[in-house]
């Protein structure tokens, strides 16, 4: 892709950005505490004109750019995620590494929170030439709770919002290459907590108790029949045991057990029905052994549902301006999660794939050496507010 051929990015614009990219990778900031990052942001902006950012999840940042064209008066949103993770970064080859000890951006954050920043600052100097308005968000705790997306829905700050544009880096794909496809995308993800109470014994008098740790065994392989035996094999649904704790001593029936673990589905009508499931499960296994369940769900991320007819326009959007070989067409199966799921359920959304394989950056997210290109940044964001130019105009 040109990005110099009728940029939308001033030459400043872009120092921005990639300034922006290795500060937020030099010094990380975990979920729920990107106190650093929303300064910044926040500087970044001022520094070009657009003072008035509003703080929302207490740090994150959204910023209002109106359009001073006459036509039409569309609102368009486009999030860029902020939050690091709790993993150390073994990258030595990094001039920005990271340098806050056991946390890195491993998931491509500041490339997204860069990107939301390119696009702000483009369509601010731009205001002339569109009507309508644009909202961008430079969204706090995506990979934890309490999860910044949320917040968006609850406090309703997509009301009158006609569209939603979101991103992610994907080292599973070509770096230069874009994907998109309508329909769900990611999963759903829940997160249970199961509390089974047994009564203590003498481990030489087992009759004499009820064995927690039987019951737990006996739930974690009954639990996994919910999801090959009740949902459709394309569902891909997934039940998670993450952590198990119980027993104290070698020689005693144990009397509880604490179990907690994910439930994932792309299915939006059978979320509720799969959470259901496993608490019948835990309950009727616990009662068959003469103990207790208590499963507590707590709901998490929808599943990301890409609109058809915005699919087909960044589709094409990418056909026209960076060339057909710039498409991935195979439909990317669907995987993990993202809190861009509230988005989705608030208005129409896209949900679209940034290709980052490349030799030395072939590792997947959430580990120790991912990496992605500074040279990835500038040509998305131009990508991206030509699409939201796309989304306004039409």
């Amino acid at each position: 892709m040109n990005t110099r051929s009728n940029s939308f990015l001033s030459d400043a614009e872009r120092d921005a950005v990639i300034e922006l990219r290795h500060d937020m990778h030099r010094e990380p900031e975990l979920s729920n505490a990107e106190w650093k990052t929303q300064e910044r942001i926040r500087a970044a902006l001022q520094r070009f004109g657009l003072v008035d950012a509003k703080t929302f999840h207490n740090t994150g940042l959204y910023v209002d750019i109106e359009g001073r064209a006459s036509g039409p008066k569309r609102a368009v949103a486009v999030r860029g995620d902020i939050d690091a993770l709790p993993i150390q970064e073994t990258r030595d080859d990094l001039p920005f590494s990271s340098q806050i000890k056991g946390v890195m951006h491993a998931c491509g954050h500041d490339v997204h929170g860069s990107i939301a920043l390119g696009t702000a600052l483009a369509l601010h100097r731009l205001r002339d030439n569109f009507a309508g308005k644009v909202r961008v968000f430079f969204q706090p705790a995506e990979e934890a709770e309490p999860l910044g997306g949320r917040t968006v829905q609850e406090e309703k700050l997509l009301d009158g919002f006609d569209r939603a544009v979101g991103f992610h880096v994907s080292p599973g794909i070509p770096a230069g290459m874009f994907g998109a496809q309508e329909g769900a995308v990611t999963k759903s993800a829940d997160q249970f907590k199961l509390t089974i109470t047994g009564k203590m014994a003498h481990g030489a008098s087992p009759h004499n108790g009820i064995d927690a740790i039987t019951i737990a065994a006996a739930f974690v392989n009954e639990v996994q029949k919910v999801v090959s035996r009740e949902m459709p094999v394309d569902d891909g649904a997934v039940v998670t045991i993450g952590t198990i704790h119980g027993g104290e001593a070698t020689n005693i029936i144990c009397p509880s057990v604490v179990m907690e673990g994910t439930i994932r589905t792309s299915s939006s009508d059978r979320r509720a029905l799969l959470s259901q499931r496993v608490r019948e499960v835990a309950e009727g296994v616990a009662a068959m052994h003469r103990g207790h369940a208590d499963c507590v769900i707590r709901r998490g991320e929808p599943a990301v549902v890409n609109d058809a007819e915005m699919v087909k326009r960044f589709r094409q959007l990418v056909h026209d301006t960076a060339g057909q070989g710039a498409l991935l067409h195979e439909r990317r199966p669907v995987a993990g999660s993202d809190d861009f799921g509230f988005y989705a359920e608030c208005v129409p959304s896209i949900y679209f794939w940034l290709g980052t394989r490349a030799p030395g950056n072939e590792s997947f997210v959430h580990t120790p050496t991912f990496g992605a290109s500074d040279e990835l940044i500038v040509p998305t964001t131009e990508l991206t507010v030509r699409y939201v130019f796309d989304l306004l105009n039409s």
